[in-house]
């Protein structure tokens, strides 16, 4: 695979799945096998922007949607609830799956996009072929998440409880770009981006829907919103932890800054065939744009696993 950089996906393509009408990019033969590219919280699908073409040179359809609440993805009703709980992000790429007539893909994200792979992987194995997943084992839950952490620990999530608050919904709407702004270099402190690289994504932030949904994923996971009760066995299955037994590849750049956890804690999670890998060279959180050549050829490895 030839690493160049991409400014661009071209053409976006839209279509209804779920509750969402979701806007996507794609590349590759429409015969290859499937590949979907989840992001993360404050980014957006230019996150693959240079993995997307090494894997459609590879010879893999690569699939890269705009998650709930940003870019060009929205409900299709103003009647449902602005929902930012983790298996309904879940349901929203199994729902894209099925508008698509994807059976099977490999899954590969960080951030929230690896969460969400995490619970297909999990809940739904029979649509995942294989896991990438940034920072391992994300599952989380309301429950675990009262447990308090360490001062030091808790300093990292500080957005988390500033978005607890009714200024801090305030702060954030007010100040979404300088937010992402700010997490970008927090989370990557040795990723040298430019103007134009943080506003090609921080447009994506503009949805209508986008602080909804990032307020309520925050204050879910604290168990400060209510969660859909329709979900509730879904997230009860997802307390216990389970084990994801596909195939995984596990990564960490060695220069993220934002919290995650040390990878001795999840390595038992995964009981199919498994690797962890570190990304070297001042790699941060954002690993599929800062080590595209990296993150490509661990979806091409672990499909042969």
């Amino acid at each position: 695979m030839s690493e160049e950089m991409n400014h661009s996906f071209g053409s976006l393509k839209q279509i209804d799945a779920g509750v969402l009408n979701v806007g996507y990019a794609e590349a590759g033969p429409a015969d290859g096998p499937a590949v979907i590219l989840l992001h993360g919280w404050p980014y957006d699908i230019h996150s693959y922007v240079d993995v997307a073409p090494l894997l459609a040179e590879a010879g893999y359809r690569a699939i890269v949607p705009y998650l709930r609440g940003y870019g060009t993805t929205r409900f299709l009703s103003s009647e449902t609830f602005r929902n930012g709980q983790q298996s309904v992000l879940a349901l929203d790429i199994i729902a894209l799956m099925d508008a698509l007539k994807i059976e099977k893909a490999i899954l590969a994200g960080f951030d929230w996009g690896a969460r969400t792979a995490n619970v297909i992987a999990a809940l739904w194995p029979e649509r995942c072929k294989a896991l990438v997943s940034v920072s391992g084992y994300l599952i989380g839950s309301p429950e675990a998440n009262r447990m308090p952490l360490p001062p030091k620990a808790e300093l990292q999530w500080w957005y988390q409880y500033y978005f607890a608050t009714e200024r801090g919904l305030a702060g954030y709407d007010k100040y979404r770009r300088d937010f992402a702004r700010l997490i970008w270099r927090i989370a990557s402190p040795k990723w040298d981006f430019d103007d134009a690289t943080f506003d090609r994504s921080a447009a994506s932030f503009e949805n209508p829907d986008h602080v909804d949904i990032v307020i309520h994923n925050y204050r879910w996971r604290l168990g400060l919103a209510e969660g859909d009760p329709r979900y509730d066995e879904l997230e009860k299955r997802l307390a216990e932890e389970p084990v994801i037994t596909v195939p995984a590849i596990t990564l960490e750049g060695d220069a993220n800054g934002a919290p995650h956890p040390d990878a001795t804690s999840y390595a038992e999670k995964f009981s199919g065939e498994y690797a962890h890998r570190i990304i070297e060279g001042g790699v941060g959180h954002n690993l599929p744009q800062e080590a595209p050549q990296a993150f490509a050829e661990a979806v091409v490895e672990v499909d042969g696993y």
